[in-house]
């Protein structure tokens, strides 16, 4: 049912530098995709920060993992570029047993202290399942609750993880979290004129879709179900953090 108050979102065009957070090399693409796809059509500066490499991802279209790792990071490269994503930094953790650990909060403040993002997007670590059909992923929710601790308190304070700063990375301040998947959302991104480009770019990732032909029934369904809730055709759903307000 439409929220009659609800509307889509508009960035504020001050902030011009987004980092995506995410646990493997499509997660992106069947979530986040559409807004990502705007961005960079409005000109933001957007990185892609994938934490594991993939390695795990067999199904019926890869059955052997051999050599997967860099068919994984080519397809994400190549998803990427359609996006508008110039920038993608893999961590190499290994896929499948992900821990919310320091060692990750470290590597994740480190990427963001690098990047500088005003805002930075990532999944919903307090999410275990959606419906009856389908378990998140402990990937998904391991690496989304090292994001969020990287973002607070870790990339803003001078004094955890004072390795960093003799790498040169200074404290930075996040301005804002877009969180994905998370229920219920209170944001509303209007994708009506990039969900075919997302929909190419999740289909990309030939080795986890293979011909894809499900692919855009998948990701029209979700998106006509988010764009009445915002009163758009097409949309994305997220929880908005604001960290920071230049008033304040």
């Amino acid at each position: 049912m439409a929220d009659k108050t609800a509307r889509p979102h508009a960035l504020d065009p001050a902030f011009t530098r987004i980092l995506c957070i995410s646990a493997h090399p499509d997660d992106n693409e069947f979530t986040i995709g559409g807004a990502v796809a705007a961005w960079a059509r409005e000109g933001r500066e957007i990185v892609f920060c994938l934490v594991t490499t993939g390695g795990a991802g067999t199904n019926e279209h890869t059955t052997d993992n051999t050599g997967l790792v860099p068919i994984r990071e080519r397809e994400s490269w190549d998803a990427a570029k359609l996006l508008g994503v110039k920038d993608l930094v893999f961590l190499g953790y290994q896929d499948g047993v992900v821990e919310p650990t320091i060692g990750l909060r470290r590597d994740l403040t480190r990427v963001i202290r690098r990047s500088r993002p005003d805002v930075v997007v990532c999944s919903d670590p307090t999410v275990r399942y959606y419906g009856n059909e389908y378990l998140n992923h402990p990937d998904h929710r391991a690496v989304a609750s090292a994001a969020l601790d990287a973002v607070f308190p870790s990339s803003e304070t001078r004094v955890i993880f004072p390795e960093l700063l003799a790498e040169g990375l200074e404290p930075h301040k996040v301005k804002e979290v877009f969180i994905t998947g998370a229920v219920p959302p209170d944001t509303w991104i209007d994708i009506t004129d990039t969900l075919e480009v997302k929909c190419a770019a999740l289909r990309a990732h030939v080795s986890q879709v293979g011909p894809g032909e499900w692919v855009d029934e998948l990701l029209r369904g979700w998106a006509l179900r988010d764009g009445r809730s915002a009163g758009v055709k097409h949309a994305e759903s997220y929880r908005r953090m604001v960290l920071w307000r230049a008033d304040a």
